[in-house]
């Protein structure tokens, strides 16, 4: 019994250094507003394709995945189960694209601000992260102070 748990934990642990996330950043938020989006690069350096099959955060009540499509002249926003990462492959959550939606944010994401996020894959399992708050409409990750 303790063998298969040690293998289990081994397994677990190997994943999760296949997964490597960079440059996770969200918007600040107007006063009031009841969502925010966050962005992210997702860097799945096993052999093996890994999804992301969730998110949740202590800055909102819930993290949904979701995708931007165009349907026509109309970009529509839905909600997606998980993203599929490929095996050696990068996948980007970037504005007007792929993105997790913060609902119903505890309050204001201000700029400069970090929002604890925990990431959930299907194998590496969680991995938790700061995202990092820009300026209010930015369109890339804020430059990192030194």
């Amino acid at each position: 019994m303790r063998f298969i748990a040690l293998a289990l934990l081994l397994a677990a642990s190997a994943a999760h250094a296949q997964v490597e996330v960079d440059k996770a950043w969200a918007r600040a938020t107007p006063p009031g507003a009841p969502v925010a989006g966050g962005y992210v690069t997702i860097r799945n350096k096993g052999s093996t394709p890994e999804r992301l099959i969730g998110a949740s955060s202590s800055a909102a009540a819930k993290v949904e995945l979701h995708v931007h499509l165009k349907e026509g002249e109309i970009v529509k926003m839905r909600q997606v189960p998980a993203y599929d990462i490929p095996a050696n492959a990068t996948f980007e959550l970037k504005p007007g694209g792929a993105h997790l939606m913060f609902v119903q944010i505890a309050r204001p994401f201000k700029e400069g601000e970090k929002v604890p996020v925990k990431l959930r894959f299907e194998k590496a399992g969680e991995v938790s992260v700061d995202f990092q708050v820009g300026r209010l409409g930015d369109t890339a990750p804020p430059a990192h102070k030194h």
